[in-house]
C-alpha cells in the first residue's frame, strides 16, 4: 500500500472535497502542529489546541490557494503561525508585539540547570526567535522554509538563529560562573 504525499492528497481535496485525504492530513501534521503552538503559547496546551484546530479550518477552507510552490507543512505552518499572531493581537489589543524586542533571559532562566529546562530557556526567547528555533531544531526545516513560513526575508532567519544562539550562550555562562 503506498502512502499517499501530502501533494496528493491536497490534490484530492481540491479536486473532489475527499474529507478523507484531509483527514489524513491532520493525522499527519496534528502532533507536530500542536507542539509547535504549545511552544509559541509557553505550554498553554487548551490555546495551542485550540489554534491547532482553527490552523486546520482555515487550511481546508483555502486549500484550493495551496500552489505547492513549497511544502505543505511551510504552507501549514505559515497559517499556524498567522493564527497564533492575531490571537495575541486579540488577546492584548494594547501590547506591541514587538518580534524582534528580546526580553531580559539572563535574570529569568539563572535556576535553569538540566536539558530539561531547554523548553523554559527557548520559551523566554523573542517570539520570533522561538518560533525560528522550534522550525530549525524540532521540524528539521531549512533556512528558506523557515523565511517562507514566517514570511521574512532569509537573512532575519539567520539573524534569529545567530541571536538566541548569543542569548543563550550568554545565559549559560552566566550560569556556569555563579554555580
Amino acid at each position: 500500500m503506498a502512502i499517499d504525499s501530502d501533494a496528493a492528497l491536497v490534490a484530492r481535496i481540491v479536486a473532489t472535497d475527499d474529507r478523507s485525504a484531509f483527514e489524513l492530513l491532520v493525522r499527519r501534521h496534528q502532533s507536530p502542529l500542536r507542539n509547535f503552538l504549545r511552544r509559541l503559547t509557553k505550554n498553554d496546551a487548551a490555546l495551542a489546541d485550540d489554534l491547532a484546530q482553527e490552523t486546520f479550518l482555515k487550511a481546508y477552507r483555502s486549500m484550493a490557494s495551496f500552489a505547492g510552490t513549497a511544502k505543505f507543512s511551510t504552507w501549514l505552518y505559515r497559517i499556524a503561525y498567522n493564527t497564533f499572531l492575531n490571537d495575541q493581537r486579540t488577546r492584548f489589543p494594547h501590547a506591541e508585539l514587538d518580534e524582534s524586542q528580546h526580553p531580559s533571559v539572563t535574570n529569568e532562566i539563572e535556576s535553569a540547570s538540566t536539558e530539561s529546562d531547554l523548553e523554559r530557556l527557548l520559551g523566554l526567547l523573542p517570539l520570533r526567535q522561538r518560533a525560528v528555533f522550534d522550525l530549525h531544531y524540532k521540524k528539521g526545516m531549512t533556512h528558506q522554509e523557515i523565511a517562507q513560513t514566517l514570511d521574512v526575508p532569509l537573512g532575519t532567519v539567520k539573524s534569529d538563529l545567530a541571536r538566541g544562539h548569543e542569548s543563550l550562550r550568554k545565559h549559560v555562562t552566566t550560569q556556569k560562573r555563579f554555580a
